[in-house]
């Protein structure tokens, strides 16, 4: 069962405030990514994340005061780094096509190189499914926020609507487990053109 949640005062107490901090937070971060992406969630141990980090475990008591307590700030993490994956490709002179195509290809890539991802935020909807609720409901409004500009924009069918962010999000979802986890072989670019060529001739204006 999950530990109570740390409250926001708890949590901004032990930000890191020096760049070495960072970099230790960081690193017990990617380190907890592989440890929970490779033995689950109730397997993984805080000495196996601090040994892969490289740090003590004082260390680790530093910025969390448990295994549930990391594997919480790990999905949130993680999450944010998809945001940011798609953020860095999504550039202003896309055109609404366009930039759908280039945030699933830059999901597909981050999956691929991030694998652990699936197992992880799977593992939160009973680890803690408050986290797990909150990073597809956050995707889902990113998407909806897209896909409202693009209709604003005259490019998608009027009425867009939360659903169809939803069914655009499982869509990605079950394409970077198909073709990055389960097929690293798979191009990218194919498979981003084949989900946009669908999305033209399902959402687009006639």
């Amino acid at each position: 069962m999950a530990t109570t949640r740390p409250s926001p005062a708890d949590t901004e107490s032990k930000a890191p405030r020096t760049a070495r901090g960072r970099e230790t937070l960081r690193r017990l971060l990617d380190a907890a990514a592989k440890e929970f992406g490779e033995k689950g969630f109730h397997e993984a141990s805080i000495s196996g994340i601090t040994r892969r980090a490289g740090t003590a475990l004082g260390s680790f008591y530093t910025y969390f005061d448990s295994k549930d307590e990391i594997f919480r700030a790990l999905v949130k993490d993680m999450s944010g780094q998809v945001a940011a994956q798609a953020g860095r490709a999504v550039t202003p002179d896309l055109a609404p096509f366009e930039v759908e195509r280039a945030a699933l290809h830059a999901f597909l890539e981050f999956a691929r190189d991030n694998k652990e991802i699936y197992r992880i935020i799977d593992e939160a909807e009973f680890v803690d499914p408050a986290s797990f609720r909150e990073h597809y409901e956050t995707t889902a409004k990113r998407i909806l926020q897209r896909l409202k500009q693009g209709e604003a924009a005259g490019k998608f069918r009027e009425g867009m609507d939360e659903a169809h962010a939803w069914a655009l999000m499982g869509m990605n979802v079950f394409l970077g487990l198909r073709y990055s986890v389960w097929d690293e072989g798979a191009e990218s670019d194919r498979i981003a053109d084949l989900a946009n060529d669908m999305l033209r001739r399902g959402i687009g204006r006639d």
